[in-house]
């Protein structure tokens, strides 16, 4: 005991290097049981995506391509003043839609059938923007349309 006593008396003391996490824990804890209690109070985040019955109208004049899924291209104009309904090859899209008028113009869509790879698709759609016409969209069956 005399060693303890004689330690105090000197006044030395020995500094402690540990980090007291203590603290830090205590806080990590409340905030824990604030985000716990808060959480369910937030609402949901809800995307709201576009469907297809959502659509503007197509326009009255307009050119229409369809891709059967052999690869034939039909092109079909409506309530145009050049009728124009037969089967073309990719290579005389961009022509045949300067010779309707001027494409930046045009308003085409694309009606493809639900066989055809997804990839022909965009090519397609490559095309006929390369030609230079103005709208390009796809055309979708509605809700209440069969197939």
């Amino acid at each position: 005991m005399s060693t303890v006593s004689s330690m105090r008396r000197s006044g030395k003391r020995r500094l402690v290097a540990d980090i007291n996490v203590v603290p830090y824990i205590d806080v990590m804890m409340v905030l824990l049981v604030i985000f716990m209690v808060t959480a369910p109070l937030a609402p949901p985040g809800q995307i709201e995506l576009p469907a297809a019955g959502q659509s503007s109208a197509p326009p009255d004049a307009l050119v229409e391509i369809r891709l059967a899924p052999g690869g034939e291209i039909r092109l079909i104009t409506r309530n145009m003043t050049k009728q124009f309904d037969r089967p073309i090859g990719r290579r005389d899209i961009a022509p045949t839609l300067r010779s309707l008028g001027e494409p930046s113009t045009l308003a085409v869509l694309i009606a493809a059938d639900t066989k055809v790879p997804y990839g022909e698709v965009v090519e397609l759609m490559n095309d006929v923007k390369a030609a230079g016409t103005g709208r390009v969209g796809l055309m979708v069956k509605g809700q209440g349309q069969g197939k």
